[in-house]
């Protein structure tokens, strides 16, 4: 087992938009110990001066990696329209967060619009019985979100937004639901979004930022513009980014179940009150490849941006490369040259992590045996696929190493997943498979410990 881990006090906030000035109030919030809003307080920044201390910080405690929205993608009919998305709509969708906090504030992307993004009204409050996918909220608990004190805000191309701090408080492990309003939609079909939510959400024409319930509302398995969530959280807090791909972001699990396997390793972690502070941040998307974009761009690409410029992150877990072997060419010569490359990559995500005092860990490739597209005859990709497993766990460039092959191969035919884990397609996982995964991540990786001296000098 390599070194281990250490608190990161990473807090990297993107600049702010313009924001537009409208007559909407801020409605009153304050912060029970309950982990639900109580009825005094108030949100923008002269709200949580209080909570200013030494001692604390912002730390993500969830994340949507952002994607240009493919076509099947798009909101349903009426709300994508020939250049312009959502005009006149009202966009409610909720989220899993992981850690807790007293005050949080949300980041919107708007990282592959083809123009600005006017958000003209954004609120919080907690889902309709907590759950996931609710298409109602606890309408006591509804604030409104503002930006700069101003209740609209304008995300530029290629940007992004992060709203004031608001005194609401979450309790980890929960679900929070964000609503969004926009008057004149955004004018492009370029958009970007998280198409694999795994949680639902709610499209309805006209302004119902702070209806009880969406009746009547279009629904659609995808996150639209919200990129994070922030706690102000103590600095024994810190957050753990999962770089990945459809493994990660969890196809084959069950929409409004939380139960991919970062899910599942949250709640073990949440169990133990010496991991309990660890914030899981999905950093992954379906088709995502490490070397070459795919469904959203390639991770060497998007380290800064889903890994350093993350509040709080101490560590980073890269699982990632199997859509690299699977989309190369079959040959011998090809294949060697992706695990050559996939090997390099790899390198380089550690360099550029320890540079900002950030842990790796490297989890090894699981099996494709069987799979339709991946497993090739002559056997080149799975020799491609144990070079690089072979490397992420003998190398010793990975601060520690978790052996997701082996919790989810068939002892009896390790090419492939054990069939009690595997989707019908045998690539994917279902949720026993994800927890199994889950359970193969030592919650011991987690303990916030001081570097040792020279690391990130690599």
């Amino acid at each position: 087992m390599a070194r281990k881990v250490s608190k990161a006090g990473l807090a990297v906030t993107v600049a702010l938009a313009a924001t537009l000035a409208t007559g909407v109030a801020v409605g009153a919030a304050g912060a029970s110990d309950t982990g639900h809003p109580a009825a005094n307080g108030g949100s923008g920044r002269s709200a949580t001066a209080h909570a200013r201390k030494a001692g604390t910080h912002w730390v993500n405690t969830w994340t949507s990696m952002p994607q240009l929205t493919e076509p099947s993608n798009m909101p349903p009919a009426p709300f994508s329209q020939d250049g312009k998305v959502l005009d006149d709509a009202t966009l409610r969708q909720t989220v899993h967060v992981s850690v807790g906090g007293k005050q949080v504030r949300l980041r919107f992307s708007n990282a592959f619009g083809g123009a600005a993004l006017p958000l003209t009204s954004v609120s919080v409050a907690l889902p309709a019985g907590g759950r996931a996918g609710a298409r109602a909220v606890q309408p006591a608990t509804s604030r409104t979100v503002t930006f700069s004190g101003s209740a609209s805000a304008v995300v530029p191309v290629g940007s992004q937004v992060v709203s004031d701090p608001l005194d609401f408080a979450v309790a980890p492990g929960t679900n929070l639901t964000v609503t969004v309003y926009l008057a004149d939609g955004q004018a492009s079909n370029s958009i970007t979004s998280h198409p694999g939510s795994r949680t639902t959400s709610y499209l309805l024409a006209g302004d119902h930022v702070r209806d009880e319930d969406l009746a009547g509302a279009a629904s659609a398995a995808h996150w639209y513009f919200l990129s994070g969530v922030e706690v102000w959280s103590p600095d024994t807090t810190a957050a753990a980014v999962i770089v990945g791909d459809s493994l990660t972001d969890g196809r084959g699990s069950t929409t409004d179940a939380n139960n991919r396997w970062p899910d599942q390793l949250l709640d073990r972690l949440r169990s133990r009150p010496d991991t309990a502070g660890t914030a899981i941040l999905n950093q992954a998307a379906g088709g995502n490849r490490v070397l070459n974009d795919g469904l959203g761009p390639n991770a060497l690409s998007r380290v800064d941006r889903d890994v350093l410029a993350q509040s709080g992150v101490a560590w980073a877990l890269v699982f990632e490369g199997v859509n690299d072997i699977g989309t190369a060419d079959a040959t011998g010569a090809a294949q060697q040259k992706t695990a050559d490359d996939l090997i390099a990559a790899y390198d380089q995500i550690i360099v550029r992590a320890h540079t900002r005092g950030i842990r790796v860990y490297g989890a090894t490739l699981t099996p494709f045996g069987g799979n339709a597209a991946y497993d090739d005859p002559n056997g080149y990709r799975e020799q491609a696929r144990q070079k690089v497993n072979a490397w992420i766990r003998t190398s010793g460039r990975f601060d520690s190493v978790v052996d997701f092959d082996r919790a989810v191969r068939d002892p009896k035919s390790p090419r492939q997943i054990l069939s009690a884990y595997g989707d019908p397609d045998h690539l994917h996982l279902n949720p026993t498979g994800y927890g199994a995964l889950a359970a193969a991540v030592p919650a011991g990786l987690f303990h916030q410990e001081p570097l040792p001296r020279g690391f990130g000098f690599d």
